[in-house]
């Protein structure tokens, strides 16, 4: 009777240091579990130029290389990149499958409800492509619009169409095709003289060797919204809203980046210019709030 007693109090106490385990283990946050393994996940969608794997199988692209220069000095050495499809990002970050997104997602309130972003990183807004040399010498939807010469396409539907429809281009000038890859046969076929897309789409679009005789024309103002401010989407990284601390480590780091020069060196180095750095006024309460 006694031993029975005995097993009884010995399994009781085993389970509650068990249980104490348990809960001690499932208070770590995230951003203290990654800081004392050194280890991290990310997902990216496999889309130059924010996150792709290279032919050497590692992942690369722009947002890969800002991940590791924000996590490497804080010791964070094992950065591990799974690849989803795009849409499956958020839910996978949601289900704990990967701990960040990292991969050109854009600031929404619709976003924000469900994660908690970091300060954005880029700006993507409207960018040109022109023949090499830009002879037409087109800085601005309005420059199209002043010569009755120049066609502009673009992918029907897009943003980036409806930007140029909605900045006054006159509709004769207007060409719409089905997708990007039309869009860019017709300019290099010479139906149109320029083509309309986002920044990150004519970064990707001219890092493919196969098209060649196209440059990016810059500077270029897209279009401006009545608020004065460009129309754009503001990239930014992803994270769990119970994270904030995390976001807020990230948080400094990035503004180090931009302080030191290393965001700038890593937007060249994957085909954006300083035009693309997004302003220091532009902050993403008040992207979530839709006031910016």
């Amino acid at each position: 009777m006694k031993n029975a007693k005995r097993a009884l109090i010995s399994g009781f106490i085993a389970y509650a240091m068990l249980a104490a385990t348990t809960v001690q283990s499932e208070a770590e946050s995230t951003r203290e579990n990654i800081f004392s393994s050194g280890k991290i996940t990310i997902g990216i969608h496999n889309q130059a130029p924010w996150g792709f794997r290279g032919p050497d199988g590692e992942a690369t692209g722009f947002h890969p290389d800002l991940i590791r220069s924000a996590f490497k000095p804080l010791g964070v050495t094992e950065i591990e990149f799974i690849i989803s499809d795009f849409g499956a990002l958020i839910p996978g970050l949601l289900a704990q499958r990967i701990d960040v997104v990292a991969s050109g997602l854009a600031v929404t309130p619709a976003r924000c409800e469900q994660v908690a972003f970091s300060e954005p990183d880029l700006a993507i807004g409207d960018a040109l492509i022109v023949k090499e040399g830009n002879p037409h010498n087109l800085h601005s939807y309005a420059d199209i619009s002043a010569n009755p010469n120049v066609l502009i396409g673009g992918s029907r539907g897009s943003a980036n169409m409806g930007n140029a429809i909605a900045s006054g281009i006159p509709t004769p000038q207007i060409q719409q095709f089905q997708n990007t890859e039309a869009s860019v046969s017709a300019i290099m076929a010479g139906r149109v003289q320029a083509v309309t897309f986002s920044t990150a789409t004519v970064v990707s679009v001219l890092s493919d060797p196969k098209i060649t005789g196209l440059e990016r024309a810059t500077p270029f103002q897209g279009f401006v919204k009545p608020n004065g401010l460009p129309a754009a989407n503001y990239a930014a990284i992803a994270f769990r809203k119970n994270d904030l601390d995390l976001r807020d480590a990230y948080n400094e780091r990035l503004a180090a980046l931009k302080a030191d020069g290393t965001l700038t060196a890593i937007m060249e180095k994957y085909g954006f210019t300083t035009e693309e750095e997004a302003p220091d006024f532009i902050v993403t309460a008040k992207l979530c709030s839709g006031e910016q």
